[in-house]
Parts: structure tokens; C-alpha cells; sequence
């Protein structure tokens, strides 16, 4: 049931040279069940029954830093079908070894808008609520209905709605260790009925004014989200990354009014609890760090929130650059910035 000595590289878009000690695929809720009952009840003398555990979809927000001396759990339980039609939503299940991009441009297909401002996001389907993945005016938080997981303590699988999930800026409950017991199979999302465009983002709404489009289809959304994320951001098949490497800082308004004194050109978006969003990748290019490499690793000279590996470098050289990058910005801004990916 178990390979052993599995090498990694191919499941997390660094493309780090690491192994896992065994990895099991998952590509139905029946196998993932077979998985648990074996491990529970097989045979205790073994060598892996108790090992650490390591859930794997695309891994696109992973940084390995070493080989993983565990199990891991390698999801790719496919599926997509639309659940209901009704007036106000439309509920669309996908199985969480879906990947995410390919999902939206059929939910596009099918005729039901919704995800397009999350294009060419990384990873998985089954990855999406986890890391409560936004861009461009939306987050998963805004269409997910529910989530389908298999809890490892009481061995069933369950449906947890999306208020259960506890969403918060690039967080849920499945980042935190309460959700560690649930391995996610499959999200079911809730498209909005009519469907009305979320075109305001600056980088958006200049893309779609330099095609001359005023009033935007759901389509035309899609497209532009993908120019300019293939503008700015490099493609993980050919430089290995991980996307935004960090949060955009939330700081109280006292600390924006005395940073801003400091700082006038700072970067910064009013929240609705009074706090501000700080851009991240402004604080950092501020520093000096954008295009910058630092041993075997950099960062990309056209997005200073994105640490590349230009094809040598490890995790430990990743978080290395990280971790000056970091120590920077506090110096600078009085700021610490928080590391997006999950890191072994």
C-alpha cells in the first residue's frame, strides 16, 4: 500500500530534491479510509505505523526543507459536478485532487461565474480552504459552501460548512492544530446568482481598460487575471516558487499614523476594523530586495513578494533569504512579516 524512498520533486513547485521515507496516493475517499484502518489496526511492529504525516495536493505552498521522514499522503481524488441550480447560487462540488486553475475554467464552461478572479492561483482544489486563497477583490472565503474531510480521530468523514471553517486572511481552521485531524476530499462552492463582475482591483481594471472592455463578462475577467498574473508572477514549471512568499501585514492605525510619518509613500489599504493592510511586496522592494539573490536563491525581479529557486537552490537557502529578508524589513519599518507557505 506504502512506496518507499519516494522522491518529492514533483509535488511541491519548488522543485526541491527531497524524499519522503514512504507516500501513499489518494485518489479516491475509499483508498484514504483503506489508508487510516490499515495504519490504525495493521500491524503495530511495523516501521510506519506511527510515523509523522504529510498531506500533499499540488504543493504550492510548501517549502521543504529537508527529506520528510513520514508518510506522505499524496491527494489526487479527482471529480467535478455541479450539485444544485436554484435562483440565488449554484452549488459546485470538485474533488480536492482537482487542480484549482483547470476547475475555474469549467466552472467558466459549464456557464457559472464566480471563481474567475482566482485564475491561475497554484495547487489544488482540496488545497483552496486551507489556505483561504483570494486575489483581486475575491477570496475562497466568498464562494465556499462547504467542505467534505475525513477525521483521522473518529475515522468518518464529515461535511463542515464554511462558517466552521473559521476563514481569515490567508488562514482557516485547517492551518490551525484542532483542524490537523481532517483531510480534506472534496469543497463544495456557491456561486452567486445573477452573477455581478469584481473588476475594481487597480491591476485588474487597468488590463481590462487597456483592451478597451467597459463592461466586463465573466470570460473577459478570466483572461485578464491571467495576463497579469503571467506578467508579474513566474511559472512554477520553469522557476520553482511558491507563489506570495508573505502575508501583507495588518498593523494597528496607531502604528500606520507613525509609520506613515516616517514613510510617506507607504503602501497601505483602511480595514473595516480600523486596522490597515500593509503591501507586502512595496515594504520589501523598499529594502533593496527586489531581483536580489542571496547564495542560491532570490528573489523575482518582477515581484519582490515571490523567493525563486533559479534551479540549485534547497529549501534551507530559501528560508535563509527569507529570514534576511524579514530581519530587513523590521529593521526598516518596525514590521515582521509573516511566512505565507508552510514550511518542514
Amino acid at each position: 500500500m506504502l512506496a518507499q524512498n519516494v522522491s518529492l520533486r514533483a509535488h511541491q513547485t519548488f522543485g526541491f530534491d527531497v524524499h519522503a521515507r514512504f507516500a501513499a496516493r489518494i485518489d479516491t475517499e475509499s483508498s484514504l479510509s483503506a489508508l487510516h484502518q490499515w495504519l490504525q489496526h495493521g500491524d503495530r511492529s511495523s516501521t510506519y505505523s506511527d510515523v509523522p504525516r504529510l498531506i500533499i495536493g499540488g504543493g504550492s505552498n510548501l517549502v521543504m526543507t529537508r527529506d520528510f521522514d513520514g508518510l506522505a499522503i499524496l491527494m489526487a481524488i479527482p471529480g467535478k459536478r455541479v450539485v444544485a441550480v436554484t435562483d440565488h447560487q449554484v452549488l459546485i462540488e470538485a474533488g480536492a485532487g482537482e487542480n484549482w486553475h483547470a476547475f475555474v475554467e469549467w466552472t467558466l464552461e459549464q456557464g457559472y461565474p464566480g471563481l474567475e478572479n482566482l485564475a491561475l492561483i497554484p495547487g489544488t482544489v482540496g488545497a483552496s480552504p486551507v489556505q483561504n486563497i483570494g486575489a483581486y477583490g475575491v477570496e475562497l472565503a466568498d464562494r465556499c459552501h462547504s467542505v467534505r474531510a475525513f477525521d483521522t480521530v473518529s475515522g468518518n468523514f464529515e461535511d463542515v460548512n464554511a462558517r466552521d471553517c473559521r476563514f481569515g486572511y490567508r488562514d482557516s481552521v485547517f492551518k490551525q492544530p484542532e483542524g490537523a485531524r481532517w483531510v480534506i476530499t472534496h469543497v463544495t462552492f456557491a456561486l452567486p446568482r445573477p452573477w455581478t463582475p469584481h473588476a475594481a482591483y487597480a491591476d485588474l481594471a487597468k488590463a481590462l481598460a487597456s483592451k478597451g472592455i467597459e463592461g466586463p463578462t465573466a470570460r473577459d475577467i478570466f483572461d485578464a487575471v491571467v495576463d497579469v498574473r503571467r506578467a508579474k508572477l513566474p511559472d512554477p514549471a520553469h522557476t520553482g516558487n511558491a507563489g506570495s512568499f508573505f502575508k501583507n501585514p495588518i498593523i494597528t492605525a496607531e502604528h500606520f499614523v507613525a509609520l506613515r510619518a516616517r514613510e510617506p509613500g507607504v503602501v497601505a489599504y483602511a480595514q473595516a476594523d480600523g486596522r490597515y493592510k500593509l503591501a507586502a511586496g512595496w515594504l520589501i522592494d523598499q529594502c533593496g530586495w527586489k531581483g536580489r539573490a542571496m547564495g542560491n536563491a532570490a528573489v523575482h525581479e518582477k515581484q519582490a513578494l515571490v523567493l525563486i529557486n533559479p534551479g540549485q537552490a534547497t529549501g534551507a537557502d530559501i528560508m535563509a533569504l527569507a529570514d534576511a529578508i524579514r530581519l530587513d524589513v523590521k529593521r526598516r519599518f518596525d514590521v515582521i512579516l509573516e511566512v505565507e507557505p508552510l514550511v518542514l
